[in-house]
């Protein structure tokens, strides 16, 4: 299998995690991970928009990955904070389809699962195996970037599970 590099994005109007891992021969690499963070008091939303696309733009450009894993937008017992996650989701797939990369969608629920066995799994349960399936021994990222993290290794897994079947 030739090796493969992804992006997970884990969108949020305030925060927006992003992590890349590369797969060879079945082993997974951690190349480099971040937040994107918006002020949700001072900037219009417009501008926090513009900043997620922007940021993620140039992580695309640096770090040349192959596929990209986006979470989908869970329902929000908030109709607006929904309506705003869907947009910062939005922009996050515009910035993505601007450079050309497959864009493929995973449900939290997937996400948790594939990774820690549950689809009810807690964020700091996610976070422990994305640090034991990158071989990180002490990671200091926010909660967000562990998720982005696990949407691609996800991803990494449910394609590896296609190629498999397809044999």
């Amino acid at each position: 299998m030739l090796p493969v590099t992804v992006i997970g994005i884990d969108p949020g109007s305030q925060r927006t995690g992003w992590g890349v891992v590369r797969e060879v021969s079945g082993v997974l690499q951690l190349v480099d991970c971040g937040i994107i963070r918006t002020a949700s008091g001072g900037e219009h939303f417009s501008a926090r928009l513009a900043r997620i696309y922007q940021d993620l733009v140039s992580v695309l450009t640096r770090l040349t990955p192959d596929e990209a894993a986006v979470e989908q937008v869970f329902t929000a017992q908030n109709a607006a904070s929904a309506l705003k996650l869907g947009q910062a989701r939005g922009v996050a797939v515009a910035a993505l389809a601007s450079r050309g990369i497959p864009i493929n969608d995973y449900e939290p629920t997937l996400v948790k699962k594939t990774l820690v066995g549950t689809g009810r799994a807690e964020k700091t349960q996610v976070a422990f195996m994305v640090q034991r399936l990158l071989n990180v021994r002490e990671q200091h990222w926010a909660l967000d970037t562990s998720d982005a993290l696990g949407i691609a290794i996800c991803h990494l897994t449910m394609r590896r599970f296609a190629t498999l079947a397809s044999m």
